[in-house]
Order: structure tokens, then C-alpha cells, then sequence
């Protein structure tokens, strides 16, 4: 061989050692989740609505769809994009500057859009107008507002020591978060919350907000309110319902604690329920006379991974890596999805936004789906759902499913999104006045 091809023999060499390297990095953990979590950040930076910076309701990539539908904003999946957008910020999927721009113009939109008593409804348009979420439910919805505050508040606690614009950017979400009216939707002072209010149709939705469910986090908020306070009674006597909420029910013989359903025949909702109150709130070693928090998430999430395990309908394509029931689209349309109401369909943010409760047994389902199960991933990320059993997916997603992957994932990576929240004075004092003991 002469010194020329040698050389070129020896570049080869190294080049197929770099690459092995590189593709044995790849593999690694801490990349792949680098890798679910940009994915799913793309939901919100990608792919949110361009008029005003907020999360799209959904996206259907084969645009299956009503048009009017493509650019409705979300409130709840808007604050959980809020917070994804910090989690870009530090992973450096994006400039701290980019991200800024983007939150300045979502806020200044949400100033303008409309609310009531300073709540948000449900689905908004483009233009900030309500779109009625059904006939009677076309004003506030007091429960995603919670979800877009608890963004709100993250974000004023991240950027409220930063630049000027980054201070400018803090107040403006605290007078955001301050103008909510927590306490008038007590509804005249009643020992309970309610969803809705509608200036068209009153309290006509009349729906009480008890538990257990994906609702703590309105009440915390209504607590911590330093403008609109809510009794911590309606804690005790409406979400906690005077204490009847504890329960020693169990499935596959783990304890679920507190009762989901009011109900003999069902013990768990769909696992939405330890996600979405959680992204700000840091459930470790929070407590009350109800309960430990953080053993209702894991156990919860534990029950749904023994679920998919003994799977007890015997459905297709259910394991130890292949796991996790919620609240997605379906083969029937949107189904809320739980060990007792199981259609065959897994809902990948299910496994992977209960990661900091079940790291071992959420990264089996990750590593299933980007190593086994590639056509299961699109541009933003694990589609909603699919199903073995029924030969079915579709190349859709939901912000209120997407988002939280990021967040949660980050929570148990860094515990980011607690930190911030949970040093939020305000919550600090709300948690207090409704007798949780880690302040």
C-alpha cells in the first residue's frame, strides 16, 4: 500500500470511529431525552399560533381538520407551552432572546384577548375572541386559566432579575396573573369552586370542582391570590369534599389514596390527572392531613405501568415498555382513557410526562418508541395515541398532551419548573393557609 491510500485507509478508520462514537452518544439517555423533549418543544416554538405566540388546540400534520379550527389557542396548553418555552431557554433549543420575543408578544396579546373577571375561556381565535368550547361554556374557564397562570408565574419568577425588557416582560405577567378573579367564581362566597362563568348564560354550566382530579392546582392558586383570595374552605369542603376524598381503595394492590371517582366500580382516572397540577407544583414531600402527594402521583402512575403489564383485557401490543392510559384521541374520538375504561389505545404523553414518578419504567416506554417504533414519531414529537389492538394512529397532536411532556421531563431531570414556581411567594403563603405543610 502506498502512503497516499495509508493515509486515506487511516482517515477512513477514524472516521468510522467518530461515527461510532457518535452514534453510541446518541443512544444515550440524557440525549434521547434531549431528543423528546425538543421534539415536543416544537409543538409550541414550531408550531404555535403566529398572531399571537400561544399553543394551537391541536395539529394534525395530514391537515384533517376543519380549517377554522387550525388556529385556535388553548389557555390551559398555552401556559403549559409558557413553561416549555423556559425549558428550550435552558436545554438551548433557543436564545434566551428568541424566547423573550416570543413571550413578550404572547403576553401583549393576552392583555387584549378576551376574559372574564380576568379568566380566560377555554379556546380563543386568533384575533383573542372567545370560541365557545360548547353551547352553554362561552366565557371563563377558570381551571385552564389556572394552567396558563401557573405558566405565568414561572415565567415572572425566571425572567423578574433579568435585563430590563426581562423585567418589563416579569410585570407584566404578574399583573396578568393578579387580575384573576379567583374568588368570584365561588359564586357569592360557596365553599367550592366553579369551572365556568358565562355572560351569557350565568353559572347555566354549574359545574362544582371536586375531587380528586386534575384541579388542585385552581385552588392552590385561589389561595395564593394576593388580589382575589379564595377561603380556604372551599379547599377543605369542596375539592377535598369535607374529607370524604380519602379512600383505601386499591388496584393491582397499590393504594390509590385518595378517590377519583366517588365511585365503587372505578379507582383511577386517566394519568393526566398527576401531570397537569404538577408542572409548577413540586409534589416531593407535599403534604396535607389527605394526603402525601407525591406517593398519589407514583402510585397512581404505578398502577397504570401494572395495568399495561398483567393487561387484563388482553389487548395487543401492551408490555412493560408499552404503557400508559389518558385522556387523548382515540378510535372513537377523544376518550378519557383508564385501567377501567381501556379501548386498546396507549397515549404516549401518559408514560412520558409520569417520568419523575416512574424514571425506570418511562424510559423503557421512550426507548420503545424511538428505537422500536419510529413511525410513531412526527415532526413534534410521539403522536397523541395508537393502538396495536385496533391497527390504529393518525399523525395527530394536542397541546394539552404534547406540552407537558417537556415540562415534566424536565422536572425530573432538573426540577426547573418546581423550583421556580414553588419560590413564588404568593404560593409559598397559599400553600400555607391550606394546611400543606412543605412551604
Amino acid at each position: 500500500m502506498n502512503k497516499s491510500l495509508a493515509i486515506l485507509f487511516l482517515v477512513f478508520l477514524i472516521s468510522c470511529q467518530r461515527q461510532t462514537a457518535i452514534t453510541s452518544v446518541k443512544t444515550n439517555d440524557d440525549l434521547l431525552l434531549d431528543q423528546v423533549q425538543k421534539d415536543c418543544f416544537n409543538y409550541m416554538w414550531l408550531g404555535g399560533e403566529t398572531l399571537s405566540g400561544g399553543a394551537r388546540e391541536r395539529i394534525h400534520t395530514d391537515g384533517d381538520y376543519p380549517e377554522q379550527d387550525q388556529d385556535v389557542v388553548t389557555s390551559g396548553g398555552t401556559g403549559f407551552g409558557i413553561m416549555a418555552i423556559l425549558v428550550g431557554i435552558e436545554r438551548k433549543f433557543i436564545t434566551r432572546e428568541a424566547g423573550v420575543e416570543r413571550l413578550i408578544k404572547l403576553v401583549d396579546w393576552l392583555e387584549k384577548a378576551d376574559r372574564y373577571h380576568g379568566v380566560w375561556s377555554h379556546w380563543m381565535y386568533a384575533n383573542g375572541k372567545t370560541k365557545p368550547f360548547s353551547k352553554f361554556d362561552d366565557g371563563g374557564d377558570l381551571v385552564e386559566t389556572a394552567y396558563l397562570a401557573q405558566g405565568l408565574i414561572a415565567a415572572r419568577e425566571y425572567f423578574k432579575k433579568g435585563n430590563g425588557k426581562e423585567i418589563a416582560l416579569a410585570n407584566k405577567m404578574d399583573v396578568l396573573w393578579k387580575g384573576i378573579d379567583w374568588n368570584f367564581y365561588t359564586k357569592g362566597g360557596e365553599k367550592v369552586m366553579y369551572w365556568h362563568w358565562s355572560p351569557n348564560h350565568g353559572w347555566k354550566m354549574n359545574f362544582a370542582v371536586k375531587g380528586y382530579n386534575e384541579c388542585l392546582i385552581m385552588y392552590v392558586l385561589g389561595a395564593s391570590s394576593p388580589t382575589y383570595p379564595v377561603d380556604p374552605a372551599a379547599y377543605h369542603e369542596g375539592f377535598m369534599r369535607g374529607g370524604a376524598i380519602v379512600s383505601d381503595a386499591k388496584l393491582y394492590g397499590i393504594p390509590s389514596i385518595l378517590d377519583h371517582f366517588d365511585s365503587d366500580d372505578k379507582v383511577v382516572g386517566p394519568l393526566f390527572w398527576a401531570h397537569y397540577s404538577y408542572l409548577g407544583l413540586d409534589p416531593r414531600n407535599l403534604k396535607d392531613k389527605y394526603a402525601d402527594f407525591w406517593q398519589v402521583n407514583r402510585n397512581h402512575a404505578l398502577i397504570h405501568y401494572q395495568h399495561s403489564v398483567i393487561n387484563p383485557f388482553e389487548y395487543e401490543g401492551y408490555s412493560e415498555k408499552c404503557w400508559g392510559l389518558t385522556s387523548s384521541y382515540s378510535t372513537v374520538g377523544y376518550a378519557g382513557h383508564n385501567p377501567q375504561e381501556d379501548l386498546g389505545v396507549i397515549s404516549p404523553t401518559a408514560a412520558l410526562s409520569s417520568f419523575p414518578y416512574t424514571p425506570e419504567e418511562s424510559m423503557k416506554f421512550l426507548k420503545f418508541l424511538y428505537h422500536e417504533q419510529k413511525d410513531k414519531i412526527g415532526i413534534y414529537g410521539p403522536y397523541d395515541a395508537f393502538s396495536f389492538q385496533s391497527k390504529w394512529m393518525k399523525p395527530h397532536y394536542l397541546a394539552i398532551d404534547q406540552l407537558p411532556i417537556v415540562v415534566m421531563i424536565e422536572n425530573h431531570r432538573s426540577g426547573l419548573l418546581w423550583k421556580l414556581f414553588m419560590g413564588a411567594p404568593e404560593v409559598s403563603k397559599g400553600l400555607q393557609s391550606l394546611g400543606f405543610s412543605k412551604i
